[in-house]
């Protein structure tokens, strides 16, 4: 059971609901999924990313890696520097949560003479943009004037790095369910409940593709999702890399696994206070909604959009390459030396966010091999 929603909690939650609702009727009683899940994270005022509310960390819904230990950021930074060579070029980051990721890649890469000329952060949320500019406003003059906000991406393509992290989940995603072979879109009606519709040629020829790609047939009433944001999310992504490596993390899976026939009803996940659940249509606009990456249609569309898979591992290998044993070694205080270990094991065990969570480093004209995946290559199971 989900706690329950505070006064105000509810009236937004109301009040977004009873947008949605008008939206449903004015186009004429059911609405796609893929549009529920847009209104209900960002629609402007009221969606979960566009409204103010904690969002990151114990006090919020959910925690990610930057946010249960420095030695993410850490580990990233020393990817970073590998791929900027020791200073210069630009890092992007899309999506910077509270600000803590860049705040400890931009220490760690000041102290190894690092540093990128510019750091940029594209945001959608303001009050996470809010959050992030006073957390980066505490760095040393030095350092946090080379932080600059975005309110779009750039127009000149970069040389550096670009960074997502649990961006990829939160693109909104069109849902089906298999009825005897065939293909029906799965959407909302005013009740906001869930109704089968017929699919339109868009989402029948996407998933006809998909059934043709699996190893093995979905049975009758398996329900899932589709992303068909991926493709132009990586086509925008990849206009603004002249040079250099962007790296992505998300929990997810290759295409085979992501569709496997014992995944009967997706990977749909809601997060709130803390709590996950799998219905979308409570507590509108308060809570998160996200689901699981394909990452082979990641791989998909960077091929397409002229980028190359150079790594593609585990988070906890990914770490493990980046040399977070040694980071954690560095801290020789007994009571420091528990803390960092404890948040060590949670990024890094299986049953924690050791192997739900991927890395996937997506390149343009940079040949060199990635430090953070020496140790594991998982590309040949996309």
């Amino acid at each position: 059971m989900t706690p329950a929603l505070s006064p105000e909690e509810a009236a937004h939650s109301l009040a977004l609901a009873t947008l949605i609702r008008e939206r449903i009727g004015a186009a004429g009683g059911w609405i796609p999924f893929e549009q529920f899940m847009e209104l209900a994270l960002y629609a402007p005022g009221l969606g979960y990313y566009s409204a103010g509310s904690v969002k990151l960390g114990p006090a919020g819904d959910f925690v990610t890696a930057p946010e249960v230990s420095d030695l993410f950021g850490r580990c990233v930074a020393r990817q970073c520097a590998q791929i900027l060579g020791g200073g210069g070029g630009e890092i992007l980051e899309v999506g910077a949560g509270t600000g803590r990721m860049a705040a400890v890649i931009l220490e760690s890469l000041a102290a190894v003479g690092a540093l990128p000329a510019r750091y940029a952060i594209l945001e959608v949320s303001a009050d996470l943009a809010q959050r992030q500019r006073e957390r980066l406003g505490k760095l040393p003059r030095a350092i946090g004037e080379r932080v600059v906000w975005l309110e779009r991406l750039p127009e000149r393509p970069i040389r550096g790095v670009i960074l997502a992290n649990e961006v990829l989940d939160a693109l909104p995603c069109r849902r089906f369910v298999v009825r005897a072979g065939a293909v029906r879109e799965l959407g909302v009606v005013p009740a906001l409940v869930e109704h089968e519709a017929a699919a339109d040629r868009s989402l029948a020829s996407a998933c006809e593709a998909l059934l043709a790609d699996l190893p093995a047939p979905l049975p009758d009433g398996y329900s899932s999702e589709i992303c068909m944001r991926v493709e132009p999310w990586i086509a925008g992504i990849a206009d603004c890399l002249e040079r250099g490596v962007m790296l992505l993390f998300d929990y997810g899976l290759p295409r085979a696994h992501y569709y496997h026939p014992q995944r009967t009803a997706g990977t749909l996940r809601c997060h709130f206070k803390q709590r996950v659940h799998d219905d979308p249509y409570i507590n509108v606009g308060v809570q998160d909604i996200t689901a699981w990456v394909d990452f082979t249609r990641v791989a998909e569309a960077a091929v397409a959009s002229g980028l190359e898979i150079s790594g593609f591992a585990t988070q906890a290998a990914f770490l493990l390459a980046t040399g977070i044993e040694s980071l954690l070694a560095q801290a020789v205080e007994p009571v420091a030396h528990a803390r960092l270990a404890g948040e060590a094991r949670r990024l890094l065990m299986p049953g924690e966010m050791g192997e739900a969570f991927k890395v996937m480093a997506l390149a343009r004209d940079f040949d060199a091999a990635l430090a953070g995946f020496a140790l594991q290559d998982l590309r040949a199971s996309l």
